[in-house]
């Protein structure tokens, strides 16, 4: 579970800067659900997770809250929220 949400936190930041290229900021309708996905995702790793070893799951849960908030951010100062 670390590594899927691992990959759901890189797939979100990566898919974040393609959101800052100019024609391309509606990626963010898409980049933020998958990065709430794996925001919860990484969530429930962490609350099963008996092992204290869990770094691909902190890392995940990072990687996906900053991917929402700057998307959002994007988003309402590009006039995708009206």
């Amino acid at each position: 579970m670390q590594t899927v949400s691992l990959i759901f936190g890189l797939l979100a930041f990566m898919g974040l800067f393609v959101g800052f290229f100019p024609c391309l900021g509606s990626l963010n309708w898409i980049n933020i659900p998958m990065a709430g996905l794996g925001l919860i995702l990484s969530l429930i790793t962490l609350i099963v997770s008996k092992d204290k070893e869990s770094k691909g799951a902190v890392i995940g849960l990072v990687l996906c809250g900053l991917a929402i908030s700057v998307g959002i951010v994007r988003l309402v100062l590009g006039g995708g929220i009206l």
